[in-house]
């Protein structure tokens, strides 16, 4: 008895089996945990793959190497906007600013560096970017600091700003596209479109930086439990204030990239990408409710809206069916993360089975 005292006050003990199997079971879930997130960014990009042969059938041209091209140009504008939205959403919150801050980018952009010399254009680019951060932060400090809903603070940032471009330009901005982002859209190097060229580094630097740094596993520590991840000395209001200047900063580069596109600014430039940007992160794969999620996931949702939508118009369908597929992927796709959803699946799966047993 007295010996069984002694071993169990013994702090030099050994861990039991418990605690192997404790150990074991937390690398078993990360690993079921990462297979899924793959599995999901896979399957993404296969759907991609079938819509294309699909559209085949209603233009020849789809699938062609010049298609392509065309596709990544215009998918590379959601992209760079859904990276931002997806590390809102990888934090369990969300930005509706994004459109205000789209066209604050592109206002500012076509504006300021239209007017600079060539070689004054690249250090106007940090400025206007710091600009469009500063959105960010401002929503980060009405979340933390006065708990303001994400939603709600975001919205009405974003109808500031938007009626802040409307006051100053008077409803018709002006300026020109530099020829440093013009460049940028519309040069080659080697034969492929420049845009191309970019959209791929930032792609691999991007995937990295959230899925390989300890930035972005400090962001997966948030969305999946924030009081774990306080508890476990991150700094949450920091990481929030960080997350919303990204989004912010990649919603204006967005603006400036639409400008060197069109040779020009709008007051509506970035209302079309509100809702692709939710719609392209929840169809890769990522968790409306934070912690779950990879960029891979969120570039072939972008290239499959994006897709559907050049099938829309050459259909000669209005713009509102995107917007309606958009919103129907995002309820499907939010249908298939939650659990009570695929228990109902696997039950009639299940059924089916045994019915085609009995018979």
């Amino acid at each position: 008895m007295l010996n069984s005292k002694a071993s169990g006050t013994n702090s030099n003990a050994q861990p039991g089996p418990a605690a192997d199997n404790l150990a074991r079971g937390e690398d078993t879930r990360g690993a079921v945990k990462w297979q899924r997130e793959t599995v999901s960014a896979a399957g993404v990009f296969v759907v991609c793959i079938a819509a294309l042969f699909l559209s085949r059938l209603i233009n020849p041209e789809f699938g062609s190497l010049h298609q392509l091209q065309t596709i990544l140009t215009l998918a590379s504008f959601l992209i760079v906007v859904s990276y931002g939205q997806g590390l809102t959403v990888l934090i369990g919150g969300l930005d509706l600013s994004i459109p205000s801050v789209i066209t604050l980018g592109g206002v500012l952009t076509a504006a300021w560096m239209s007017t600079l010399a060539p070689g004054g254009a690249w250090w106007q680019i940090p400025a206007i970017l710091a600009v469009c951060a500063a959105v960010g932060v401002v929503n980060a400090l009405g979340i933390t600091l006065f708990r303001i809903p994400a939603f709600i603070m975001t919205l009405a940032s974003g109808i500031i700003v938007y009626s802040l471009c409307l006051g100053v330009t008077g409803g018709t901005p002006g300026g020109a596209a530099p020829a440093s982002l013009v460049t940028l859209m519309s040069g080659r190097v080697a034969g492929l479109p420049l845009v191309n060229l970019f959209v791929v580094v930032f792609c691999v630097i991007a995937a990295f930086v959230q899925s390989r740094t300890s930035f972005g596993q400090r962001l997966y520590a948030m969305g999946s439990n924030a009081v774990a991840a306080r508890i476990a000395g991150i700094r949450i209001n920091v990481m929030t204030v960080s997350t919303y200047a990204l989004s912010a900063a990649f919603a204006g580069f967005t603006g400036m990239m639409l400008v060197g596109y069109s040779n020009g600014a709008t007051l509506r430039m970035g209302d079309p990408y509100l809702l692709p940007s939710i719609a392209a992160v929840v169809i890769g794969g990522s968790s409306i409710l934070g912690g779950r999620g990879t960029f891979a996931g969120t570039i072939g949702g972008a290239i499959l809206l994006t897709i559907f939508d050049m099938v829309i118009t050459s259909l000669g369908l209005a713009q509102g069916w995107r917007t309606m597929i958009s919103g129907g992927l995002i309820l499907a796709a939010i249908l298939l993360q939650h659990e009570g959803a695929l228990d109902w699946v696997r039950s009639i799966v299940r059924r089916r089975r045994s019915t085609t047993t009995r018979i």
